[in-house]
């Protein structure tokens, strides 16, 4: 029976604290697509796009009306398009970038993922061709996003391709340098890629997934932020607890919105995920909720433990409120994204380093982190080993999305604008990567991965 109080409470959520359904996004198989005709190709994936998706904004907003819960992002995932653009050449590539784009404004969607490749072990001839194409398909559409797995913990980390990375974030912040390199936005390195992550720039519509599928990713930082700022001083156990009950009630919200989304678009409900994504607003930041903790600056000694507990908190909280968790599920702490990590890293309390420290222990890596425009591609890819190499390590996903922004340096800033916020040029090491990157191969499993 519903209670009166838990809907009120539910109601403040939303209006005071920024509760919200960051995104209702649907999979889409496009395996049954493939063609060796170009044109036939693209025509099929247009097709499939639209039909599978055409009431998905249109249920989105119905739900919205009728819940009154904000419904902030209608987006789409796709197989991922080097296997289903095989035989493409590079600007074959270029032309199904385009078809995504097209089907995405078709259909009204914010963004469409899974213009991507898994290149964990190696490269095929057309994951390699699709990786060069990011680039132009990139600097050419708005709404189409990139992932590239270049490590898995089975598997280990396909150094030729974190070397090639680094030279393709670079060329992308080229291409769109008259948009302060905004193509790099839509683009991530991962190790250990979910197959139903709902949240862009990573999403794509994995192997073992059903024809179609709709993920829900939640949100909430300002909901936890104000019940730990309610509960005052106590103890870790007591806040834990506290945090796992509103994680409880924020997922409850979003397994409410993905069944009904499943009901009218006779689709299958795949998964909630339980991240905390944070956006620029005021109040709605994970900073904040490590600040509410006690520290007195995100970033400084003991941010890391604080977030490893409301990561955890935050699952134990979820999984107990929905039978289907995936995706990414705990805090995300991109940088530009993030009021409180913005304040952090403006006034120095926050580096680079302490950035990677802090991803050994949450949702995904190093999110959306402007760097200077001049940094080296070989700099990039020694920024994505280090992380690449966390989520190998400890069996876990991480993933990296730098933005060297053409023409700006450290102590400038950039605006991104929307949800994409802004942030300060960070600094990077003045050592050299060169010569460890240029060693290419292939960095083995490690050793705990040998489980059968």
């Amino acid at each position: 029976m519903l209670n009166i109080n838990d809907i009120l409470e539910t109601v403040n959520m939303i209006k005071q604290e920024n509760l919200d359904i960051r995104t209702i996004t649907m999979g889409i198989s496009l395996l049954d697509c493939i063609s060796d005709d170009q044109k036939r190709l693209e025509t099929k994936i247009y097709d499939k796009i639209t039909k599978s998706a055409k009431n998905l904004v249109a249920t989105a907003n119905e739900l919205e009306a009728t819940y009154g819960i904000p419904i902030i992002n209608k987006r789409v995932s796709v197989t991922p398009i080097s296997l289903v653009g095989a035989g493409c050449d590079v600007d074959g590539y270029v032309r199904l970038a385009g078809v995504l784009e097209k089907a995405a404004n078709e259909i009204g969607i914010n963004f469409i993922g899974g213009f991507g490749a898994l290149v964990q072990k190696g490269m095929t001839k057309g994951a390699k061709n699709l990786i060069d194409s990011i680039p132009v398909a990139l600097s050419q559409t708005t709404k189409v996003c990139s992932s590239i797995n270049v490590a898995s913990t089975k598997a280990g980390i396909n150094m030729d391709a974190v070397k090639l990375m680094g030279e393709i974030m670079k060329e992308t912040a080229y291409l769109t340098r008259d948009n302060d390199s905004i193509g790099c936005a839509k683009l991530v390195v991962f190790a250990n890629i979910p197959e139903d992550n709902p949240f862009m720039a990573g999403a794509m519509h994995g192997m073992g997934e059903p024809d179609t599928v709709i993920n829900v990713g939640v949100s909430g930082p300002g909901v936890v932020a104000s019940a730990i700022k309610r509960e005052g001083f106590c103890d870790f156990s007591h806040l834990a607890d506290v945090i796992k009950k509103t994680a409880f009630k924020i997922t409850r919200v979003g397994q409410l919105i993905a069944y009904e989304a499943s009901k009218k678009l006779n689709t299958p409900y795949g998964i909630i995920d339980l991240s905390l994504a944070p956006t620029p607003a005021v109040g709605d930041s994970v900073a904040h909720i490590l600040e509410n903790m006690g520290l007195e600056k995100c970033g400084t000694h003991g941010t890391t433990a604080a977030l490893a507990m409301l990561n955890d908190a935050v699952k134990k909280g979820g999984v107990m409120a929905s039978s289907h968790v995936g995706g990414l599920s705990g805090a995300f702490i991109p940088v530009s994204e993030d009021a409180g990590m913005i304040d952090a890293a403006e006034c120095g309390a926050l580096s680079i380093e302490k950035l990677e420290a802090m991803t050994a222990v949450c949702s995904v890596g190093l999110d959306m982190i402007a760097v200077p425009g001049d940094t080296s591609a070989s700099t990039l890819s020694g920024i994505i080993a280090d992380e690449i190499a966390i989520g190998v390590i400890n069996n876990k996903t991480t993933a990296v999305r730098l933005i060297p922004v053409y023409g700006k340096g450290v102590g400038e800033n950039v605006e991104f604008g929307g949800l994409l916020g802004h942030a300060p040029i960070m600094k990077l090491s003045d050592y050299s990567s060169e010569e460890f990157i240029k060693r290419g191969g292939r960095i083995p499993a490690p050793i705990h991965s040998l489980r059968n």
